[in-house]
């Protein structure tokens, strides 16, 4: 590089950023999700949406991008233009368990490709069967499995999502087998769930719960450390499985080149959406408790679950399918 073009690089860069920060939304925007519609990372992202929209005076509309474990969308939304006008509402899965179950395999790396805006929501998670299953709660459904090995199977949202660590952590804690069916996203598994294709499932009480009032599914224990008051006579599974807990979350992050002052107003406004009386009202009674962090704090704690679960792959032995 010539050396006086070094001196206009940086004041380039800043001005173009100031413009970019000064016209957005110039079009409208898009929020990846990379399950099909109906799940629960699906139902969040299309409850913020609108009020997403309201705020910056522009559309915001969902763009399902299933498949791949979701790395199908994970993918789009890193190589999308960093101008604010595409967000990736992302998982556990997404954003960290697949770094830690695929590794140097995948065509992103999220450290590198994203910036992070915030975590939006903490997910209860609820143990599930057919209706038709003869257990009542986890202690019935070890002494089922453990009379039937590998006879019992579940489904998930595809391999490494939470849906899927949940069950692998069961089957390890427990001491039973039980076989695994992948699915491209939650919903199309709850489905079958449902039809009794399949005969258990563990997954968010987002989209779970309509299901289990209406009887079509059986609560077996929520993976909350303690009862909570959407299902207040289901046990909680350490009750039965000392130590086993898990909570999903669902976040939003950008393209990683995505100016500061863009990425600033939207978190901005996605935060005071989460803090809305309405929202939180609507988020807690679906069993989802609006977070909100700094675009600091979420960076660090992707780091942080991204450690653990990798030596929880790591200790179970769990590979990617």
């Amino acid at each position: 590089m010539r050396p006086f073009m070094r001196y206009l690089v940086l004041p380039l860069a800043l001005v173009s950023g100031n413009l970019l920060a000064q016209t957005f939304p110039s079009k409208p925007i898009r929020i990846i999700v990379a399950f099909p519609a109906g799940g629960g990372t699906d139902i969040v992202a299309r409850m913020i949406a609108p009020k997403l929209g309201e705020a910056l005076g522009t559309q915001v509309v969902i763009d399902n991008r299933a498949g791949a474990q979701g790395v199908i969308g994970t993918e789009l939304a890193a190589k999308s233009p960093p101008d604010g006008h595409t967000l990736f509402m992302g998982t556990l899965g997404n954003l960290a368990v697949n770094t830690a179950l695929y590794g140097g395999k995948l065509p992103f790396n999220i450290e590198r490709d994203f910036a992070p805006l915030t975590q939006v929501v903490d997910v209860w998670f609820v143990q599930m069967c057919h209706p038709s299953l003869p257990a009542k709660n986890p202690r019935e459904l070890i002494a089922l499995a453990k009379a039937q090995p590998g006879a019992l199977n579940y489904y998930s949202s595809g391999a490494g999502g939470a849906p899927h660590l949940a069950a692998e952590m069961f089957n390890t804690m427990a001491g039973v087998r039980m076989t695994h069916v992948p699915y491209k996203g939650s919903s199309p598994g709850q489905t079958d769930l449902m039809a009794g294709q399949v005969q258990l499932g563990y997954d968010s009480i987002v989209q779970s719960l309509p299901f289990i009032k209406a009887g079509k599914l059986r609560a077996l224990s929520v993976l909350s450390a303690k009862r909570i008051s959407l299902l207040p006579d289901v046990p909680p599974m350490n009750e039965f499985v000392p130590g086993f807990t898990l909570t999903n979350w669902f976040a939003l992050v950008l393209p990683a080149a995505t100016p500061a002052e863009v990425r600033n107003r939207l978190h901005a406004e996605v935060v005071k959406i989460l803090r809305a009386p309405d929202i939180k009202e609507k988020l807690l009674a679906m069993g989802a408790e609006p977070v909100g962090s700094s675009q600091e704090q979420f960076g660090a704690f992707i780091k942080s679950e991204t450690a653990k679960w990798t030596k929880v792959i790591r200790d179970g032995n769990i590979k990617g399918e």
